[in-house]
């Protein structure tokens, strides 16, 4: 069976880690990549299922590719797979014609089964007949830029999130294997941990071994520098603020899913944390670290939140001056426990609080970003738009965060490379510099 496969990955960067479990099972297996569907007799969509809107996005990317059969393209078969199928698989089979293959997130090894008896009878749901052995990857990101999933599934249960009930309770994968992945990988400007809580890992088998597996990781000659991304407010202690500020290796900056400000919507969310203690936790970072970026993620709207609540988060945001945040609509899911609560907020109240904390972070991000004018960055090179470098400094993330548009100046310019750049402007999200020397 040797088709060509293109993959579309939606969703977060764990899935994306999964995806590209799928696409080392094509390369395994001898079949060939492309990255023009219209080429491919066999098309992937690696789904997201944890917002409704992400749920739209995944059927809508099905359903466009499905038009490939025929003369658009050389479409034979359409798989669908990860979290949609893995919660709503019965209602796929019905309901989704377009689909001839059901993966859940969890069924690599069912790939090429499913696909061959497909050939054979017709459409297969495969969700949950996968051995849920990680298998090899094909890296899908910039070559100087890798992704390493340390575990799957979370126990936090926040009344809103689907997670524990798509990706099942936490499991921390072996460190040892993470290890031998992350030597695997080559040579890496930057790797990136990640997780539903990267900060429990080792937890689910009885002690915290994050720090120790930074450690381990931090050895590795190919590992150049890591950024640790969701970070919960609560597991954040001494060990792991020692580990990011003496570690040279391990980028200043955090990304730390807080969700809300206000002490009663928290407790509604089932958060563990409270204001006076979001407010001490970064207190003590900058205190500690005090070149550390934190970054956020808040949510607008949630059940019985009042204007005064969200006037409350907006003054949190003014006072802790994070250098970055993302903001969302609460979603309601059934089969949460925020999906019966009282005093639904109406989706239109939910879209201004939402616009209203964005323009709040806007002039707060502006204004951080002002002061690095006139200052020479150390910048890592991801590509060249329009005439210009992009990169990016250890204060901004891929693709979450902005970025650093600079000049070559007479300087040889490689993706993948630490420059050194002088900032001369700045705007809302990015900064503007002229490139001084390679690092």
């Amino acid at each position: 069976m040797k088709k060509t496969f293109y993959m579309l990955s939606l969703g977060c960067d764990k899935n994306r880690v999964d995806g590209e479990r799928l696409l080392g099972e094509v390369l395994r297996r001898g079949c060939a990549i492309t990255e023009d569907p219209r080429e491919a007799e066999v098309i992937i969509i690696n789904t997201c299922a944890f917002l409704n809107a992400a749920r739209e996005e995944s059927l809508n990317a099905v359903l466009d590719h499905s038009l490939l059969r025929g003369e658009g393209g050389k479409l034979e078969k359409l798989v669908v797979a990860g979290c949609l199928p893995e919660k709503f698989g019965k209602e796929l089979q019905m309901g989704l014609p377009e689909a001839d293959v059901l993966l859940g997130v969890k069924d690599v090894s069912m790939l090429f089964p499913a696909l061959e008896r497909s050939y054979r009878e017709g459409r297969v749901n495969a969700v949950g007949q996968g051995t849920g052995m990680r298998t090899e990857r094909y890296v899908s990101t910039l070559p100087h830029l890798k992704y390493l999933k340390i575990a799957d599934g979370c126990f936090n249960h926040c009344t809103y999130c689907l997670i524990p009930k798509i990706r099942g309770k936490y499991v921390s994968y072996p460190m040892e294997e993470l290890v031998a992945e992350a030597k695997g990988l080559g040579r890496t400007e930057e790797l990136i941990l990640v997780a539903q809580d990267t900060t429990r890992y080792g937890e689910d088998v009885g002690k915290n071994q994050f720090v120790k597996l930074i450690e381990k990781i931090s050895e590795l000659d190919n590992i150049c520098h890591i950024r640790l991304l969701y970070c919960y407010p609560e597991a954040i202690g001494e060990e792991l603020i020692r580990e990011v500020r003496d570690n040279p290796k391990v980028l200043k900056y955090l990304d730390i899913p807080m969700q809300h400000s206000e002490d009663r919507i928290l407790k509604l969310m089932g958060r563990r944390g409270r204001r006076e203690e979001l407010e001490a936790l970064v207190e003590r970072l900058r205190a500690e670290i005090p070149e550390i970026a934190i970054r956020s993620t808040f949510i607008a709207g949630f059940p019985s939140e009042t204007e005064a609540e969200h006037e409350a988060l907006r003054a949190f945001l003014r006072k802790m001056r994070l250098e970055n945040c993302g903001f969302f609509a609460y979603s309601r899911e059934e089969d949460t426990p925020a999906y019966k609560m009282a005093g639904q907020v109406h989706p239109m109240t939910k879209r201004r609080r939402v616009r209203e904390l964005y323009e709040t972070q806007a002039e707060i991000s502006a204004a951080k970003l002002r002061t690095w004018v006139g200052q020479t960055l150390s910048v890592l090179v991801d590509g060249e738009e329009e005439g210009n470098f992009v990169g990016r400094a250890y204060f901004q993330a891929p693709e979450i965060d902005g970025s650093v548009i600079f000049t070559a100046c007479g300087h040889k310019i490689s993706a993948g490379k630490v420059y050194k750049v002088k900032i001369v402007g700045s705007e809302t999200y990015d900064l503007i510099g002229q490139c001084e020397e390679e690092l």
